[in-house]
């Protein structure tokens, strides 16, 4: 088995006190290893957003550890902690968080600028992940102007502009039609396949979730049971 990428042990996460108190996770333990393929799977309220936030170094857990690499971060300074995260990880959400009044270009090389990238820099890798997504015509339109599916390419290829390790896609597939949905999906696993980038997929979509490797079944702030084996494009 692969070096996990990801580890957790006994992770908590509590929201308010006394009579508004609510464990929104309750002290979860498991890995995820490079390479691999996992959806985290779960209805509205399960605990599968918290879950990929204190995963993805976004929030912080009110107990319990999160390792990247085998090296728990949750003590690490914030900058440090947004330093990793920018290094390490690529998002694509179902809201696209794009600027409207900004080119293709400038959106996707945003981690870049961030991670204070040179701008002849930026732009080359941009145009890279843009042609390897198809939309390398598109570099110069407005984001306003994109249908549905150009946009959600256009977070892929944000995601991927900073050659992430791990490729968190949050219900990637929320706000698409089903035939660009079947596009988009076809993009993150051939990803994950051809350039062997670990995916984590959080949905309740049960077809995308038959896609991974393994599935994370939550319920109620706790996995609750674990599936193995994809039906899906690189089984």
């Amino acid at each position: 088995m692969s070096t996990p990428v990801l580890e957790t042990e006994n992770l908590v996460k509590v929201y308010g006190k006394g009579a508004t108190r609510f464990d929104a996770l309750k002290g979860l333990t498991f890995e995820i290893h490079e390479g691999e393929s996992v959806a985290i799977v779960g209805k509205s309220g399960s605990g599968k957003s918290t879950l990929m936030h204190l995963l993805a170094l976004l929030d912080e857990p009110t107990s319990g550890v999160v390792a990247l690499g085998g090296e728990p971060v949750t003590a690490l300074k914030p900058k440090k902690v947004s330093q990793l995260r920018n290094a390490t990880f690529g998002f694509v959400f179902q809201q696209f968080f794009l600027n409207p009044n900004q080119t293709v270009l400038e959106n996707i090389t945003l981690p870049l600028k961030i991670a204070g990238v040179g701008k002849s820099e930026r732009n080359r890798r941009g145009m890279e992940v843009l042609e390897q997504l198809d939309m390398a015509d598109k570099a110069k339109n407005k984001a306003t102007n994109l249908s549905g599916g150009q946009k959600q390419r256009a977070c892929i290829a944000r995601a991927l502009v900073n050659r992430p390790t791990v490729l968190f896609a949050d219900e990637p597939t929320g706000n698409l039609d089903t035939a660009t949905s079947e596009i988009v999906e076809d993009i993150l696993f051939g990803l994950h396949r051809d350039h062997g980038i670990t995916l984590v997929v959080v949905t309740h979509d049960e077809d995308l979730a038959g896609k991974c490797q393994r599935r994370l079944m939550m319920q109620d702030g706790e996995i609750h049971a674990e599936e193995h084996g994809a039906t899906g494009v690189h089984a």
